[in-house]
């Protein structure tokens, strides 16, 4: 890392939370974005610190389930369990779980994330839930 950046991770650590949800707001207006916005967008442009920040402000509504190992042992119970709970074809699901890190679903309440994790951790996949 450069001094620079040091620096100014070193400064969003000691933010307070009323301080960061200012800057959250300052980055939004000064760059056009959300930080309600799905992973990537403004987050990426501002760092860790101000990420954690607009979590902390903004309870989080949407989830993305990842699919992000598949044991090669367990490839078939996992690609039938994809293609059962997202309706895709042999083709599509087989090309999803051999992307693996891969999202299998986005933008879904947390109940149903979470329930779709347990689903596909239960035939052996290792998932995760942003």
């Amino acid at each position: 890392m450069s001094a620079a950046t040091d620096e100014i991770l070193e400064k969003l650590k000691s933010l307070t939370l009323l301080e960061a949800s200012e800057l959250v707001k300052q980055i939004e207006d000064a760059f056009g974005v959300s930080a309600a916005a799905p992973v990537g967008g403004m987050m990426m442009m501002a760092g860790p610190g101000a990420a954690a920040a607009a979590e902390e402000v903004e309870e989080q509504t949407e989830f993305n389930v990842i699919l992000e190992e598949v044991p090669a042992d367990k490839k078939i119970a996992i690609l039938k369990e994809v293609r059962a709970i997202t309706g895709l074809g042999l083709k599509e699901a087989k090309d999803l779980v051999e992307a693996a890190p891969k999202p299998v679903k986005e933008a879904i309440a947390k109940e149903a994330a979470e329930e779709m994790k347990k689903q596909l951790e239960a035939v052996g996949a290792k998932v995760s839930v942003k």
